[in-house]
Order: C-alpha cells, then sequence, then structure tokens
C-alpha cells in the first residue's frame, strides 16, 4: 500500500522539490488571477461553461471536480465536454515548484489511447484491402509465433481475444518502474518475452484486456506498408485531422516536448516527478502525447465516419460474442444512467487520460488529469472527472 498524505488544507498543497526529484514541503500557492466569469480556485482556474442546456452536462459536478486544485490526488485536470451543450474546464499547477496556473492546451502522456489511433490505421489498411481481418499473425508475420500458437487473426489483436500473454516490464507499478524509467525495453523484445509464455488460451474464447495485442499490431502495421508506426499514424491520422500538437517521442527520448504540465506520483510517501519517462515498451499500445483539443478531433472524425469508412468502423462498435466482452476494436463499451458510452481511457505515470462519447455524439468527453496515483484501477479518477459528464 502506498503511504498518502493524510492532512491537507484548503490554502495549501504543501509540497517542495528535492535535488533528486522528490518533493517534501513548500509555501502555500498563491491563486491566480481568473478569467472573467471564471469560478475561483485556491491553486487554478476553472472555466465555466462556453454553453450549456438543461439536459447538457452537469457543470456545478464539473465545476466542484476540479475545485481545489492541486490536492493529494491530483495536480492538474483539462476537460472539454461537448456534445448538445459544452463545458471547458482547467484547474490547479503546471508545476508545484512555483504554482504556475496549469497549461490548458499543454500536452501529455495519453497512454493507451494509443490503441484507438493503432486500430484505426489497421482498419484503414482493411479497406484498403491490405489486411484482412481473418486474416493471421502467422500470415502477416511469419516466425513471430511458435507453433505452440494455433491461428491468431487480426480481428483477434483489435479485440484483444489473441490469447497472448502479458510481455516483460520495467516494473509493474511506478514505485517499481521509477529506478529504470531511462532504461530501454524494445517493442520487440516484449513480443519474444510474450511469445516464450505460450498461450494463454485458444484464440477468440476469451478477452483479456493487455499492450501485447496492440504491440504486435504495430508489427504489423510496419510490415504491410513499409514504413514506421509513427509516420502512419502521422501521414494517416494527425496531419489529416490537423492534430498539430499529437505525436510520439522520437525513439527513447524521455521528454514530453512543447508546452506541458509536469506529471507526479506518490513514491514512498513523497510525491515524485514522474514526467521524464522513457516509453519506447509501449509503443503503438500506449506511447502517444497529445492535447484534449486534438483528441476531440479525433474522437468527434472517428465516430463521424471520417478516419475509418463505415464497414471497418463497425468493427469498434463491435463486441466479440464472448461472455463478459466489454471491448470492440479499441473501444470500450459502458453503460451510464441509461446511455450507451463508447470510449477508452489511458494511463501514464502522472497523466490518466480518457476519451468517450455517445454513438450519436450528443455528448463528448475528453479528459487529462494529472493524477497522483494515474496508475491505479481508475476508478476514482473516473467517477470525479468523467462520471459528471454524463449523468443527465
Amino acid at each position: 500500500m502506498r503511504a498518502r498524505t493524510t492532512a491537507l488544507t484548503a490554502a495549501a498543497l504543501v509540497l517542495a522539490l528535492t535535488a533528486a526529484g522528490p518533493l517534501a514541503s513548500a509555501p502555500a500557492f498563491a491563486a491566480p488571477a481568473t478569467e472573467a466569469g471564471a469560478a475561483a480556485s485556491p491553486h487554478g482556474t476553472a472555466r465555466t461553461p462556453v454553453s450549456g442546456t438543461a439536459t447538457g452536462p452537469d457543470t456545478e459536478a464539473l465545476s466542484a471536480a476540479i475545485a481545489g486544485l492541486p490536492d493529494q490526488d491530483a495536480t492538474a485536470a483539462l476537460i472539454r465536454v461537448g456534445g448538445d451543450g459544452r463545458w471547458r474546464g482547467t484547474a490547479g499547477v503546471r508545476d508545484v515548484r512555483t504554482g504556475a496556473p496549469a497549461l490548458e492546451n499543454g500536452r501529455f502522456r495519453a497512454g493507451s489511447v494509443t490503441k484507438v489511433v493503432t486500430a484505426a490505421i489497421v482498419l484503414q489498411l482493411a479497406a484498403e484491402k491490405r489486411v484482412d481481418l481473418d486474416g493471421t499473425v502467422q500470415r502477416y508475420l511469419p516466425g513471430l509465433l511458435t507453433e505452440e500458437f494455433r491461428p491468431v487473426t487480426v480481428r483477434q489483436l483489435l479485440n484483444y481475444t489473441s490469447g497472448l500473454q502479458s510481455g516483460p516490464s520495467l516494473g509493474e507499478t511506478v514505485e517499481e518502474g521509477y529506478p529504470h524509467r531511462f532504461e530501454t525495453l524494445t517493442p520487440r523484445q516484449v513480443v519474444a518475452g510474450a511469445v516464450a509464455k505460450g498461450p494463454a488460451y485458444a484464440p477468440g474464447t476469451r478477452q483479456t484486456y493487455d499492450n501485447i495485442h496492440y504491440t504486435v499490431l504495430g508489427m504489423l502495421i510496419e510490415k504491410v506498408t513499409g514504413d514506421s508506426y509513427a509516420h502512419q499514424a502521422q501521414v494517416r491520422i494527425f496531419r489529416p485531422l490537423g492534430m498539430r500538437a499529437t505525436s510520439f517521442p522520437a525513439g527513447t527520448d524521455p521528454r514530453v516536448h512543447g508546452p506541458h504540465n509536469r506529471g507526479y506520483d506518490w513514491i514512498d510517501g513523497r510525491l515524485v516527478d514522474v514526467t521524464d519517462w522513457n516509453m519506447s515498451d509501449r509503443w503503438a499500445a500506449g506511447d502517444l502525447i497529445s492535447t484534449t483539443a486534438d483528441l476531440e478531433r479525433l474522437l468527434v472524425a472517428l465516430f463521424r465516419g471520417r478516419v475509418v469508412p463505415a464497414p471497418q468502423l463497425r468493427e469498434m462498435f463491435t463486441l466479440p460474442d464472448i461472455p463478459g466482452a466489454r471491448y470492440a476494436a479499441a473501444l470500450e463499451r459502458f453503460e451510464l444512467n441509461g446511455r450507451v458510452i463508447w470510449g477508452k481511457t489511458g494511463s501514464r505515470p502522472g497523466y490518466a487520460t480518457a476519451i468517450a462519447a455517445t454513438r450519436d455524439l450528443s455528448r463528448t468527453l475528453v479528459y487529462d488529469v494529472n493524477s497522483t496515483d494515474a496508475k491505479g484501477d481508475g476508478l476514482a479518477v473516473a467517477q470525479r472527472f468523467a462520471y459528471p459528464a454524463f449523468n443527465r
């Protein structure tokens, strides 16, 4: 169990930066000036709705969710709600050392939201007849899987039913991974380690969410196109949609380039800056860097059929016929207050991200929260920052 600070005051988040990176104690942050009509927070700025309706998002609950940041659970939050009624919220701090207000358009690590990009590229290739969703890994990547594996289809990779087991990592928790954050574990090493374990079950018989499915899909994209995964994402997704602030790190570069809010995590009872981290092992499963505005563009364009043609797009909204299945191709199906929501969450140390929408786009949500327990189960973050967008 992680040690947690138990006493917080309304006036200050008591933090400071040591030379090694952990934070101990510092003066209270001064409140920045708020925009006209904005709700004041002790540690940031919460913007009021741009527009809203009686049936729109619960703006009071959304404002309450970001009020008082930073606190023990998050240092900043960036939220965009759209559809029938819009709301934008920004609160918290860019850097706990200075108390500078959070950047509304700050970049962040989007984690497993990357999988939506990967699935979209594969489905585009399927529309171009360059990939058959019923074709096998053994066909497209000969020699990758051992003879222990039955044929694994591309569709089974997309919907997490391949039977592949998890690959190795440099730490299962933030605490374990932090000392190794500048080391490199390549995607090929991850896949090789997974394959060496053998299959967990016969393909198509169970659904197990895991990065390994999308790491293999990244390799498939490169093999089929003869191009790098990152460049395919740029020319197929980011450039056409005008996602100018979205990119992948160059190789093992541990930095988030461009304006960004720093990420923190509690490690051994101390708040530690975990922004700089080599994420190369996550690659096509979780290496994306983006902004809330760019991810909103992706979400809306995807659901409107502007990214993937309609016949292939159905794969992203069709659950496999397996008991308990919750995932289609990349997207997860939720039900909240009687409405069906499709979305994807992502987390990296210091950053928790989500994109979600009703199928008709009557309500959309994109957020990035600088959660101090981003690699936890995510429920507390979702309840606080996501549920108010859909609770009426």
